[in-house]
């Protein structure tokens, strides 16, 4: 039996060459380091070995030895937006490339591949620094990097891609490579947002910015009238400044440590916010949505920025979950009705978040780098999740195809890679225009010409 056999294998048959070959452990099936559950339990991997790579030398390494052996790499470091793996397929795993430094006087952060955002924004804190990052903490700083990251403060800041500095990756060929604006400026355009298609990164460096503390969170109002304090939402927002943001989520949350009570076991609606502005201001933005209903609990104050993930409370434990997901041109009475009738009081959804997320202002500018993120004049992403739990895991799917075609006639039809977790090929197609498509294709042609990088989320 080799290693590049799909029938399943044992702990004994990865072969010797690719132990020799790393310094990290190497693992089988049937060996205890061999399983790698994901934040998304749905996901699963079976791949033909496990490789956890203690340096970039040994992505390298791995990436030569699949390429010689007819194989496919994938690489893993939270799970969060992972795809399914297969026995055609080496894993590596990230979690010792563990480098987080911080420059005070650089204002920079130096980051490993199995680094998540909350150590980052920890280790930054302290000096009174912060990394542009998204709506949950617990992700994996590259993964979510090279889907060009969009988060809370997206309309004043802009996407987290534009802060990367420079890069160190491992293309498809087994090349070590540098990447900034300056170095290999065509890779480092693609890195930032084509995901793995162009190489494995294995450390960032970013630029941090001076915010110690930001004014947001969350303000929670019974969703029995969903429709009419979504128009509400969407008609405050359109005034909003781009020194802040928001989204507007239906939500139903089960009876569970960390949800607050008066929130479990019923339809709500959640006014995301946040602004970089100081908490008089940003007090005075939030008050017609603080008058528009009577919260049930209002969770917005003064926040450290290194707390910016309670503005959006994303579950903090594994779940097998399904997502759905669409850009919109805008958000019309009609769209609100769609959404409501799909999702909202009496439409017996078993989706556990249906998020409208406003874009626009500084995700809209064109950056001074550009990078490979796409449909910047999208006015609202949709993001819809559901739990694949028995016995409504199949409602699940068939509600989240239902929202998204329910709002087809608002749609730009297309979406953002973070949100878009798949190995579909129409589903990738749809994060990119036709442009950049053709040109991450190529350079993947050029950088991977064996394909050893062809699997998973990845534009071919």
């Amino acid at each position: 039996m080799t290693i590049s056999e799909t029938t399943p294998v044992t702990l004994e048959s990865v072969p010797p060459a690719l132990r020799a070959m790393v310094r990290g452990a190497v693992h089988g099936l049937g060996d205890a380091g061999y399983a790698t559950p994901g934040f998304n339990l749905a996901v699963t991997r079976t791949p033909c070995a496990v490789v956890d790579v203690a340096d970039t030398d040994d992505v390298a390494a791995v990436i030569r030895y699949a390429g010689d052996a007819g194989l496919k790499v994938a690489v893993f470091a939270t799970g969060h937006g992972g795809v399914e793996v297969g026995p055609d397929t080496i894993l590596i795993r990230t979690a010792a490339l563990d480098t987080c430094e911080i420059d005070p006087a650089g204002r920079t952060a130096r980051i490993g591949a199995g680094v998540r955002v909350q150590t980052v924004l920890d280790a930054a804190a302290p000096h009174g620094l912060a990394m542009v990052c998204g709506s949950s903490t617990t992700v994996g700083v590259v993964g979510f990097l090279t889907g060009a990251g969009i988060g809370p403060l997206v309309r004043t800041l802009g996407s987290s891609a534009a802060y990367v500095r420079s890069v160190r990756v491992v293309t498809g060929d087994g090349a070590v490579k540098e990447a900034s604006a300056q170095v290999n400026p065509e890779l480092f355009w693609g890195l930032r947002g084509g995901k793995a298609t162009l190489g494995i990164i294995t450390e960032v460096v970013v630029d941090l910015l001076p915010i110690s503390d930001i004014y947001g969170g969350a303000l929670y109002f019974d969703g029995t009238d969903a429709a009419a304090l979504l128009r509400a939402w969407r008609d405050w927002a359109s005034d909003l400044p781009r020194e802040a943001g928001t989204s507007a989520a239906l939500l139903q949350l089960p009876e569970m440590p960390g949800v607050p009570p008066i929130l479990a076991g019923k339809l709500t609606l959640a006014v995301r916010f946040a602004t970089t502005a100081d908490p008089d201001t940003g007090a005075q933005l939030l008050a017609p949505m603080r008058a528009a209903a009577t919260p049930l609990l209002d969770a917005v104050a003064p926040l450290p920025y290194a707390a910016i993930g309670a503005i959006h409370a994303d579950p903090p434990v594994p779940m097998p979950a399904h997502e759905g997901t669409t850009l919109l041109r805008d958000l019309a009475d009609g769209t609100i009705d769609a959404i409501v009738a799909a999702t909202g009081p009496g439409s017996g959804s078993p989706l556990i978040v249906v998020e409208l997320r406003q874009l626009g202002g500084a995700f809209a500018d064109e950056p001074a780098v550009r990078s490979a993120l796409c449909h910047r004049d999208a006015a609202f992403n949709l993001h819809s999740v559901g739990v694949l739990a028995p016995p409504i895991a199949e409602l699940v799917v068939s509600t989240n195809s239902a929202l998204i075609a329910a709002v087809e006639p608002w749609s730009t039809g297309t979406s953002l890679p973070n949100f878009s977790a798949s190995a579909d090929p129409a589903v990738i197609r749809a994060c990119y225009d036709d442009d950049t498509y053709a040109w991450l294709a190529a350079l993947a042609a050029q950088l991977d010409p064996r394909g050893v990088l062809d699997t998973g989320q990845v534009v071919r």
